[in-house]
């Protein structure tokens, strides 16, 4: 009988063992037995993660003000110099080659808004999904602010301003002449849009370009202008970059190019 109840014992100690290891119970011959077979369990697969959603609060802004303060940038040709006067020349030849096809071009990019400048090769939905709408707007803000810390700094006057000859087609606008914030919020939105789809960063960059030109052939920027609102969009957009709040929203834009 003690060797019976012992036996019992033993046995079902060992099969607590085998189940607490995971081996799956069989039948044979009307008891259980254990084959050293592992147990089946049934594992849900993990969820994919949801898209990455922007994460900016709206009418945020990405840079801080000191941020905006952009100190060492290039000064402007001096008034009277050579290259003023060249710059000058060049608005004026303008004024004289222009048509009128170029002029109303022009006019229709005259706020500084992302469809006015990439309506023709915009890769989003139109209407813009809110979210990508709202993070062109804070960044543009960004980009104006900082390019009217720089015209305070050197309060250079608009071409027509200067020089009774030149007549602007986009009208007398307001606002200091150095750098161009046409040009430099056109160029942030061409290098971002170019770092979402490198492969037409080139087309980006034209229009860019283009809309940079558009403001000296309507007579309300010189050259030297719009080249540097070039360069301030790119020093801006190095400075975006390294913004985490700035770097997660633009990666979440993707969720909305249009598939061709």
């Amino acid at each position: 009988m003690f060797a019976r109840q012992t036996a019992f014992i033993l046995r079902s100690f060992i099969a607590a063992l085998i189940l607490a290891a995971g081996f799956a119970p069989a039948v044979h011959a009307g008891e259980a037995f254990y084959s050293l077979q592992p147990r089946t369990v049934s594992v849900k697969a993990p969820e994919a993660p949801a898209p990455a959603a922007v994460i900016s609060e709206p009418g945020s802004r990405y840079l801080s003000q000191s941020e905006l303060q952009v100190s060492g940038f290039p000064a402007p040709p001096a008034a009277g110099s050579a290259g003023d006067k060249a710059d000058l020349a060049a608005v004026l030849q303008w004024q004289k080659d222009r048509t009128e096809a170029q002029c109303a071009a022009a006019m229709a990019q005259s706020d500084e808004s992302y469809l006015s400048f990439f309506g023709g090769v915009n890769p989003f939905p139109v209407p813009l999904p809110p979210e990508a709408g709202a993070f062109f707007k804070r960044v543009g803000a960004d980009v104006g602010d900082a390019a009217r810390n720089i015209k305070k700094t050197y309060k250079r006057e608009r071409p027509f301003v200067r020089s009774a000859e030149v007549q602007p087609c986009l009208g007398r606008v307001q606002g200091l002449s150095y750098p161009s914030g046409h040009a430099a919020v056109a160029r942030v939105y061409a290098l971002v849009l170019s770092g979402l789809l490198p492969r037409q960063g080139a087309i980006f960059n034209r229009a860019a370009d283009q809309a940079a030109l558009n403001r000296v052939i309507g007579g309300v920027h010189y050259p030297a202008d719009v080249d540097a609102g070039k360069k301030l969009g790119d020093l801006l957009f190095s400075k975006l970059r390294r913004n985490p709040a700035f770097a997660a929203d633009m990666s979440a834009l993707s969720k909305y190019i249009r598939r061709q």
